[in-house]
């Protein structure tokens, strides 16, 4: 087992689900008017608008596991064969570019930055 994708592997998946619960809490908690999807937001949000940034904020969830997963499986296969270190390194640069996007977006503020940084580079550590 290579175990800095076993670890960027774990790493992603926290996220992933850091991000959803915190996100319940924080964000849609307070939009949540009735049943499980939040519907509130007016008079800055439409209902529609809070439903599909609910949905999106989950489908980022869902794809850091979705990478996770990838990772996981790597982790158990020679990292020589050109596919795999291409996936690895797909999955590389997708944590880098995210890290770095919500460094940008936030001003640094948001601590996603740190762990994405920090995944990315146990990818590419392998």
């Amino acid at each position: 087992m290579n175990t800095a994708l076993v670890l960027a592997a774990a790493g992603l998946a926290i996220v992933g689900a850091v991000h959803s619960v915190m996100g319940e809490i924080l964000v849609f908690r307070t939009l949540r008017t009735r049943g499980v999807v939040p519907t509130g937001g007016y008079p800055v949000l439409r209902e529609h608008q809070v439903r599909i940034l609910w949905g999106t904020w989950h489908l980022v969830t869902l794809l850091g596991w979705a990478l996770s997963a990838l990772l996981w499986r790597l982790a158990s296969v020679p990292v020589e064969t050109d596919l795999v270190a291409w996936m690895a390194d797909l999955a590389g640069a997708a944590t880098l570019a995210s890290g770095l996007l919500v460094f940008y977006a936030t001003d640094g503020r948001h601590p996603a930055w740190v762990a994405l940084l920090v995944i990315a580079t146990l990818v590419w550590w392998r």
